[in-house]
């Protein structure tokens, strides 16, 4: 139940100007200590602002360009960006929501506040590019029907998000409030799209949240779309046109190099960062740590999980709630409902070992974990049925060294399983399925028959050394082409902006190593064929 504050601020907020004479005699040019924190933002616009001006008497012949962004997180990024983006003699106009929190609600008095906190914030920019709240945007008086089924489908995918869980209550405030948001976003964003038609949108993420809703509108509009996202390494990228990026379309940067094999330079480069993964080492610009503890040996293993000489399958989960793993089923109405199904498969297949291989990112998760899945189905696990929880030091590539078939649903353990000429059945709609090393069952029925026979005869169906091959090839395109130069990513944004302030990226250096990103953020193509 709100609290006596709450509810006056939502009776205050609603009143004309309430919320503009508080900020004029309490808050303005003041430090706003809130959730929604753009101060570091506010400390930089000005010097980013004046580097960006030599540049702005160039002619201006590129494109109208609309960026979507909401929290304020995704403010300061897309900030930032446009600030290149205008650089380069784009016409851009920034629309921000000003939300503090996806999950909670947020009190009238509080939004307008943070609405003319931002405005504040941004008036530097005001001669380089354009800032629009989108609270201050005419809505549309309805959306098309279409449009409604799309908002009432993204708030369960916000709630599975929120949730990290597949099974959500659709009966339940949270979901009220993400409907109510996500239809006031669309029906915003329709009026205004629809009014001014900008050569492409830009839109970070495009899958959940107020981001997707954007994404999705610009499409039924047929907008130019560019969506973009983090990879855990620092100055690069992923970003996709005309495409959701969490979908990860590989496919033109596959057509380009599928058919050419690596040089022994790229083959060493991607050698050196699977041994990293494997050793529970850093790589690269990341301080990720694929793996918990090094590997300790496959016979270690075998003796610590008490396997013999029958064929061991491993089913290695995903972690859920992540933007990569959400709506990605292709036969099973969900991923524990793959498990539940497989588990109950090899319940009756005592010729077999499966492990159960519970994600080590599970240790951080807040929603319902896939060993609660196991442990449902299978309350008394049979001896030949093994469960390693994400709390377990044990390293998954000492269970791949045991393993004769893989079993996955969107994790890149299938991949990499198929580096070390495993069979893997990839069950869910990831990036390297259908790449010519995996089976890729469509049906329950084909999934169930492949199972029965690879496991007549695992042997016979070890990767020949051409599909292994493939799978290198395939890994090398994924971790080093499909990712794009770039200065800032949403993590870690101001440590990389002291490296890679606004004025480098505009210079002779900076333009060389991410010019061509920036440019296909204003809707370029990529040329995959000239990526190394």
């Amino acid at each position: 139940m709100p609290s006596r504050k709450m509810i006056l601020k939502q009776i205050l907020g609603e009143l004309p100007f309430t919320v503009e004479m508080y900020w004029l005699l309490r808050q303005r040019n003041r430090p706003f200590k809130s959730h929604y924190d753009l101060e570091k933002l506010r400390n930089v616009l000005p010097r980013a602002c004046e580097q960006v001006s030599p540049h702005l008497q160039n002619t201006r012949q590129g494109k109208n360009v609309f960026i979507f962004t909401t929290l304020h997180y995704w403010v300061e990024q897309t900030t930032l960006t446009s600030l290149v983006l205008a650089g380069m003699g784009n016409r851009v106009t920034m629309m921000y929501l000003p939300y503090s929190r996806y999950k909670l609600p947020l009190n009238a008095f509080d939004r307008r506040r943070n609405n003319i906190y931002t405005r504040e914030v941004l008036a530097p920019t005001e001669n380089i590019f354009k800032s629009i709240s989108m609270l201050d945007v005419r809505l549309t008086a309805e959306l098309p029907d279409e449009l409604e089924q799309t908002v009432r489908q993204l708030a369960v995918l916000d709630l599975q998000y929120t949730h990290e869980s597949e099974d959500v209550d659709l009966d339940s405030d949270l979901y009220a409030m993400r409907l109510e948001r996500n239809r006031f976003a669309a029906r915003a964003a329709l009026s205004w799209l629809q009014l001014n038609r900008p050569d492409v949108a830009v839109i970070p993420n495009g899958t959940i949240l107020e981001l997707g809703v954007i994404y999705r509108v610009a499409r039924y509009l047929d907008l130019p779309i560019v969506t973009y996202e983090f990879n855990d390494q620092r100055e690069q990228m992923w970003i996709a046109l005309d495409d959701e990026i969490m979908h990860q379309n590989t496919d033109p940067i596959w057509q380009a190099y599928g058919e050419i094999p690596l040089t022994d330079a790229q083959q060493e480069r991607i050698m050196t960062m699977e041994a990293a993964r494997k050793g529970a080492q850093s790589y690269g610009q990341s301080d990720r740590l694929w793996q918990n503890v090094p590997t300790q040996g496959s016979e270690k293993m075998r003796e610590a999980l008490d396997l013999d000489n029958r064929p061991v399958v491993l089913l290695a989960t995903n972690v859920l709630g992540d933007s990569l793993t959400l709506d990605r089923n292709i036969f099973a109405e969900s991923m524990a409902e793959w498990i539940t199904r497989t588990l109950l498969y090899f319940s009756n297949r005592k010729d077999a070992q499966l492990i159960v291989r519970i994600h080590p990112g599970e240790r951080y998760l807040r929603g319902k974990s896939m060993v609660d899945v196991v442990k449902e189905t299978l309350p008394e696990l049979p001896e030949h049925i093994h469960l390693v929880g994400p709390l377990e030091d044990i390293n998954t590539y000492d269970l791949m060294a045991l393993t004769s078939l893989g079993l996955v649903y969107t994790t890149t353990t299938g991949l990499e399983m198929a580096m070390h000429g495993i069979p893997v059945m990839v069950c869910g709609s990831t990036h390297y399925r259908k790449r010519g090393f995996s089976f890729d069952p469509q049906t329950w029925d084909e999934y169930f028959e492949i199972l029965d026979q690879v496991l007549e005869d695992p042997a016979a169906h070890r990767l020949p050394q051409v599909q292994v091959e493939r799978a290198w090839n395939y890994a090398y395109r994924f971790f080093f082409q499909y990712p794009r130069p770039f200065p800032w990513r949403l993590v870690e944004l101001w440590q990389d902006y002291e490296i890679w302030p606004v004025g480098r990226v505009l210079g002779e250096e900076g333009l060389g190593k991410f010019g061509d990103t920036f440019r296909s953020l204003a809707g370029e193509p990529i040329n995959w064929t000239d990526i190394l």
